[in-house]
């Protein structure tokens, strides 16, 4: 019988201690602690819902008292299984399950100790716990890791159904948001859409700015490498051009590849682990048409 690819990762896994991972880890834990946050001053107590596996877990939370970090936690295991060749690479799996495990910690820790809020004003709640937990997830995703839940569930619907990741968060929040409606009210279910719409805003500024694709020049020595991983990981498409170097006169391909705002940050480490003096342009998009991205439309 075959090994799956999790148990043959997991075999041949060594875990990089350098200063730069670590920092990673840091910037992700930070992350997952002020997710926590914005859900314990803010969401909860208002009882917004803002979708994925968190959303649900208020929902679940409701019905049977049960705790909010622990359901997001469970919730995630069966996403992360499913859907860990789409995470890349180990070490990015990794990033994801500490991303989820701090989230989840810190979301039980604090309703422990943090009972209260600090308002009882709607519209402030959905604005600063949009924005704290749209800055939680940015750091997630600068420390090259996702939040879960949703990230893994988009990766999975764009790979089989052609669903664009954008799509597919659209999907998924609103099917939760649609049954926190029906649960809490459709006015507090309208706020949680605005909630998504800040913490998504916010999310994409801390990680890359504020566009919200890229585009990527890159011109590598290991130009196989980084390609096979755009191709076979991330599951995006590249297009090899021919170059020359203007100064040494030599011929060597370049790579071009449009993504997320949240996945160049695991191209840049690839391309940085692969090859540390590569070049490497970042550009924003304002659009991305075609497979894996908004679906052209007649007119």
């Amino acid at each position: 019988m075959k090994q799956t690819s999790l148990v043959k990762e997991l075999k041949t896994f060594k875990p990089d201690l350098s200063w730069e991972n670590l920092k990673d880890y840091f910037i992700i834990i930070l992350g997952g602690i002020l997710q926590a946050l914005a859900m314990r001053f803010f969401l909860v107590p208002a009882r917004l819902v803002s979708g994925g596996i968190s959303g649900l877990a208020q929902l679940v939370d409701y019905f049977i008292d049960f705790p909010i970090g622990t359901m997001i936690f469970l919730g995630n295991i069966p996403l992360f299984i499913l859907g860990f060749r789409y995470l890349g690479a180990m070490r990015f799996a990794l990033r994801t399950a500490v991303a989820v495990i701090a989230f989840s910690f810190f979301t039980n820790l604090f309703g422990r100790y943090i009972p209260d809020t600090f308002t009882n004003d709607l519209i402030l709640q959905s604005l600063y716990g949009g924005v704290l937990y749209g800055i939680g997830c940015g750091l997630v995703y600068r420390g090259k890791g996702t939040s879960g839940g949703s990230d893994i569930l988009c990766r999975i619907l764009n790979h089989y159904t052609g669903i664009s990741i954008s799509q597919g968060y659209l999907l998924t929040d609103s099917i939760v948001v649609l049954a926190g409606g029906f649960i809490f009210g459709w006015d507090v279910a309208l706020y949680g859409v605005a909630v998504i719409y800040i913490s998504g805003i916010a999310a994409e500024t801390i990680a890359e700015g504020a566009s919200r694709f890229r585009t990527a020049f890159i011109i590598t020595k290991c130009p196989d490498h980084v390609s096979q991983f755009i191709l076979v990981n991330m599951e995006r498409g590249v297009t090899v051009l021919p170059a020359t170097g203007g100064y040494t006169g030599q011929d060597r391909p370049m790579l071009f590849c449009t993504l997320t705002a949240s996945e160049m940050p695991k191209l840049k480490a690839v391309v940085s682990e692969a090859d540390p003096n590569a070049f490497m342009v970042v550009g924003q998009a304002n659009e991305a048409l075609g497979e894996g991205f908004t679906p052209f439309r007649n007119n």
